[in-house]
Order: C-alpha cells, then structure tokens, then sequence
C-alpha cells in the first residue's frame, strides 16, 4: 500500500468504524449530545437514523466508550432476531442467567429479576441495536415489553436503536404504535458539510501519521464534496482510490483527476443517489 510513501502509520481511510478516528462533526456531536442526554435521563427508547455509510455505527460505538461504570451496556450488531434470540443474545451480552428456551414472557419475567438486581447495584441497563431497521416486528415488540419493567423511580432497561430510514417507515405501522409513542428523543444524521470535510481529510491523515502539506487540493477536495455528498463511508472510499492513484504515479498530491477517476470506478459514487436524503436535523417535539 501506499503508507511509506506518504509517511503514514496506517491507512486513513478505513470503511471499518474505529473510534480512534472519530471525527466531531455538528451532526455526530449533537447526536452523541442527544444519546448521553436519553442515558442520563432513564427514557425507554431513542431513536438515532441515517443514510448508510452516514457513521450510525460509529456513533454507537463512541456512545458506549463514553458511559461510565454507573452503566452496563448491550451491543446487538445484528438485530435480525425473533424474540426468543433476543433474549437469549441480551442475556449473553448482559452475562444474565436466564433460561430463554420457554416462553417468551416467562424470559421476560427472569430478565426482570435480574435486571433488578443491576438496578439495586445502582447500575444502569442499555441495550443499543444497530441495524435496528431489520427488527422483525414481533423482536420490537418484545423490546416494548421489556422496557415496561421498571421501578417506582426509573426504567430497568433502555434501549437505543441505530438504523437507516427504513426504520421511521417501519415504525409507522400501526401495530407498533405503542412503541413508536415511548421514543422520547431522536436525531437524524447527516453528512458531513463542505467546510468539514477539509477538516475531516485533515484530521484522518493526522491520525495515521501524516504531517507533511495538504494531501488534497481544494479542488480536489470540491469534487469530492459533490461526489460523496459528505457522506463519510463515500468519502473514504473515494479518498483512498485517490491516494492509490496518486501512488501509482509517483506522485504526493490528490487532485481532481484522482477524484474523478476514483468516482468512474466506484460505483455508488453518483450525486443522484444521495441529494434527497439530507433533511434537517430534528429532535422530538420538533
């Protein structure tokens, strides 16, 4: 790869969500804002959405790293699950022993029990479900089950869901309007702005080691902007075909050339896929 001949320790434009290189945008920021607002408060369920590759997983995983020992936390990266693998994986991460072979309301009941008993150690349970859109809507419902236990002063369990639009048009069923009304705050991600995505570049090659001059040209960096729409995934993508073109000529600067040859070899790099997504940021109530 291209690492020495940029003076770098690492390739610094990864798809895989590292925390190492979590960049604060407005839009991350607000929405971490949000998640630790909804933990400190005890709310039942909250609900962060997003295009793909707009960082849901890395935000969730920058939540987790940002709890302290007063919390004990839940991942389930993969949601597709029916209620009693629900509960089996919840038990799992919780290192709860519940038998979830019978019923699922009897697991519910052992789950109480013991979530209890977290409760009495002055602990609090979150459980945050990536990929939350591809939830079975009996696996939802056994989650609103789950976060009616509760004491006189605050919920056993809470629960965070990381999905992409899909999400919002599967909780607007009618049969799941009971959970849908228990979701006191939610965000919904953007990308990354122009002004931030210079920075963003910036801030991934400094992390790997770079300290030399900018790598992008501003040009380069605008048609990366209308390539990416600033969707971070996209932007890494593209970034790293760019560096790999400008290594193979020898070269140690990214300019639109670069860009343009990395979007023609990427498939989803087209501006019509993704200039209706960018709604206004919005929080309940709005």
């Amino acid at each position: 790869m291209y690492q020495a001949h940029f003076g770098l320790r690492e390739l610094p434009f990864g798809i895989t969500p590292d925390t190492s290189f979590a960049f604060s945008a407005t839009s991350h920021q607000e929405a971490l804002n949000t998640l630790l607002v909804a933990a400190g408060s005890g709310e039942g369920f909250t609900k962060i959405t997003g295009e793909v590759g707009t960082g849901k997983t890395m935000l969730c995983r920058r939540f987790m790293a940002s709890l302290d020992e007063g919390y004990v936390c839940a991942y389930l990266p993969n949601p597709l699950l029916e209620p009693k693998g629900l509960m089996h994986a919840l038990a799992h991460e919780l290192h709860l022993r519940v038998k979830t072979r019978g019923d699922v309301q009897v697991a519910i009941e052992q789950l109480g029990k013991s979530l209890l008993r977290y409760a009495e150690a002055e602990k609090r349970v979150l459980v945050c479900i990536d990929e939350a859109q591809a939830l079975p809507p009996d696996t939802l419902e056994a989650l609103r089950l789950l976060t009616n236990l509760e004491t006189e002063k605050r919920k056993l369990l809470q629960v965070f869901l990381f999905g992409q639009p899909e999400l919002d048009a599967m909780l607007a069923q009618d049969s799941l309007r009971q959970l849908r009304q228990r979701i006191t705050l939610e965000y919904r991600l953007q990308g990354l702005t122009k002004p931030e995505l210079l920075l963003y570049l910036a801030h991934r090659l400094r992390v790997a080691g770079y300290s030399g001059r900018p790598l992008f040209t501003r040009r380069a960096v605008d048609q990366l902007y209308s390539a990416s729409m600033g969707v971070p995934r996209l932007v890494n993508v593209l970034a790293h075909k760019a560096l790999l073109l400008v290594y193979g000529e020898g070269g140690h600067e990214v300019e639109t050339k670069h860009i343009k040859a990395a979007v023609k070899d990427t498939s989803s790099a087209q501006r019509s896929r993704f200039s209706w997504w960018r709604p206004r940021a919005r929080r309940s109530g709005e």
